[in-house]
């Protein structure tokens, strides 16, 4: 059985539609897909996330959106993105001292409200999001000159105006690695089935 650790985005969790979608695509007994709700202070996540690593030992990591910042802390294994924020890190980290008020609190949480259920609980604090810059660095500094990176962005992405979401910040690391769907930052059922699904399937060396 090949094993696919999933790190969701901000505010995401064990919810989150794509991996559990992604579940319905596969035969269990050929494919598990391992989503967890991790912390959303980065270093907390961090631990949590490499525990799930060495107690599953994953053959396929994919990073969603802010999850991506996480997923390339992880080495030794293929890694495969939708929607990387690789921007995020820093527009959180520039909020830190909105942060330090009530009212900027209740903006940020007001701004990127979490839906019910399993769900990743965000803590707008100044502590938390001054993290998010060495968070940022350590991810860059774990990419693996010979490591695997492919990444799928969506052409109607609105993250990308705000900058969390650059494609030409993703070249400059990774070159024309990744393709582009005609849809949204949250990837839609079509797109998953017909790239993520087939992108999986050939790292993973798994026959259609």
């Amino acid at each position: 059985m090949k094993k696919i650790l999933y790190i969701h985005g901000m505010g995401g969790g064990g919810d989150s539609r794509i991996p559990n979608h992604l579940k319905t695509l596969f035969d269990p007994s050929e494919v598990q897909v391992i989503i967890r709700t991790y912390d959303f202070d980065p270093d907390l996540g961090r631990d949590q996330i490499s525990f799930w690593v060495r107690v599953s030992r994953p053959d396929l990591v994919i990073g969603e959106s802010l999850g991506a910042i996480q997923a390339l802390r992880i080495q030794g294994v293929p890694h495969l993105f939708v929607s990387p924020s690789l921007g995020a890190p820093d527009v959180l980290y520039r909020a830190r001292h909105i942060a330090l008020f009530a009212l900027g609190r209740w903006y940020l949480h007001h701004k990127f409200p979490v839906k019910e259920g399993d769900r990743q609980p965000l803590k707008f604090t100044y502590p938390v999001l001054r993290k998010y810059k060495a968070h940022g660095e350590a991810a860059l500094s774990a990419i693996e000159p010979d490591g695997c990176y492919y990444a799928f962005f969506g052409t109607k992405d609105h993250y990308k105006k705000s900058g969390v979401v650059r494609t030409d910040l993703w070249e400059r690391y990774f070159g024309k690695s990744y393709t582009e769907y005609d849809g949204t930052h949250f990837m839609e059922p079509e797109y998953i089935e017909s790239l993520l699904v087939p992108k999986i399937r050939e790292l993973l060396s798994l026959e259609k």
